[in-house]
């Protein structure tokens, strides 16, 4: 049934939110998530406006205090309810540690874990005003986490995302009982405008042999949207990279 079916029909419409949706892999996610007939709230730091009108478009900074409550807000004056949030809204700077400055540890921290803590804290009260339970939240992490590379040094992606990985277990039994969901996507390389060429070191850390396309990324989060038992799961897609260390 599509959205504007159920509409018509009087059944009530699923809303996602999703951040950084004017990026690679967040555009695809909106359009991934109007085929699944979910109305989107779309913020980024600069959002476009859409011509679909089921895709509000909300700009915002997230390492702004108070951006992802305004973010909430806006979705559920628009649409009246929040179903699902897409934390797909990420910053990365990879250099040494000791290179490191605090204005960059400001920006990732605040993006990747503030940007996180204030949407989807925003959006698991907004699906529990409804009283009926359910809800899902999807976060995007990176396999770094789990298998460093001394090639890659990415210490204030691994504290970040490392966080998000720890609070998916723990959400997902926090709110078990009201039937929200929580779930993390585990990435590679994906190639997007920031690593467009597949050069031979990025496919290098692929045991599969190739970078990772955005839509590997949507089939990923598309899945867990429709596997409704499955909770607190990281799941990786990444070509092999947190298995093990592939052909040199």
């Amino acid at each position: 049934m599509s959205l504007d079916d159920a509409t018509d029909t009087g059944t009530a419409r699923k809303v996602a939110v999703i951040t950084g949706a004017n990026g690679g892999i967040g555009s695809a996610v909106v359009t991934a998530y109007r085929g699944l007939g979910f109305a989107v709230a779309a913020t980024s730091r600069s959002m476009p406006e859409s011509e679909d009108p089921q895709v509000f478009a909300f700009s915002a900074d997230l390492v702004e205090p108070g951006a992802g409550e305004r973010i909430v807000g806006a979705a559920m004056d628009r649409f009246g309810r929040i179903d699902t949030v897409v934390n797909s809204a990420g910053v990365y700077i990879g250099k040494p540690f000791t290179d490191y400055t605090d204005q960059d540890f400001d920006l990732i921290v605040g993006v990747n874990l503030r940007g996180f803590f204030n949407v989807s804290r925003s959006a698991v009260g907004a699906m529990l005003s409804r009283g009926e339970g359910g809800g899902h939240l999807v976060n995007i992490s990176t396999s770094l986490v789990d298998q460093p590379n001394a090639r890659v040094p990415c210490a204030l992606a691994s504290l970040t995302k490392g966080g998000l990985n720890a609070v998916t277990k723990e959400l997902a039994i926090e709110f078990a009982g009201q039937g929200i969901r929580v779930n993390t996507v585990s990435l590679g390389v994906v190639r997007t405008p920031m690593n467009p060429e597949a050069t031979p070191e990025l496919v290098a850390r692929h045991p599969l042999g190739r970078m990772e396309e955005v839509d590997d990324v949507v089939q990923a989060i598309v899945y867990l949207e429709q596997a409704s038992f499955v909770t607190g799961e990281v799941l990786h897609v990444d070509g092999g990279q947190s298995a093990g260390r592939g052909k040199d």
